[in-house]
């Protein structure tokens, strides 16, 4: 997918790369821009931290692939997820600019109790399937890397 570095107290003062990317990848199509792609599935992802909530991270939208070519369109970037232990919230259903945000806030501002665990920072990933192909009515995956 496409990716960038950011960090939370850039995307609360408005001032982020992620509401811009998720334009740009619902005007430019880039998903369907990806070569293999495992589903129609769109997969935001959260890794490359630089330490905690505090520090900058890469946010990647893009989409799972059984294999990578070598050949990418241009601008589009491959990560791994890690290997780890990572915990499954779900959001409530909903307009997906409601629900998205209250899970994110619930994950960022929350205690260890409200995520399954102390947060590890590796990685952590929304899955925008089939459940949120009506943006007014969604329920959309969020698996969070704890310890």
């Amino acid at each position: 997918g496409i990716c960038a570095r950011t960090n939370n107290a850039l995307e609360m003062a408005g001032l982020g790369v992620i509401a811009d990317m998720w334009q740009r990848v619902m005007s430019d199509h880039v998903i369907e821009t990806i070569p293999n792609r495992a589903d129609e599935s769109i997969i935001a992802l959260y890794t490359d931290y630089e330490s905690d909530s505090d520090g900058d991270y890469t946010f990647l939208i893009g989409a799972e692939v059984a294999s990578v070519d070598h050949d990418l369109p241009d601008g589009i970037a491959v990560r791994h997820v890690p290997a780890g232990v990572y915990t499954l919230l779900t959001s409530d259903e909903g307009p997906i600019w409601e629900v998205v945000p209250r899970l994110s806030e619930q994950i960022w501002e929350g205690l260890p109790s409200d995520i399954g665990g102390e947060r590890s920072y590796i990685a952590d990933l929304e899955i925008y399937d089939e459940r949120a192909s009506d943006p007014k009515n969604a329920v959309v995956e969020v698996w969070v890397g704890v310890q």
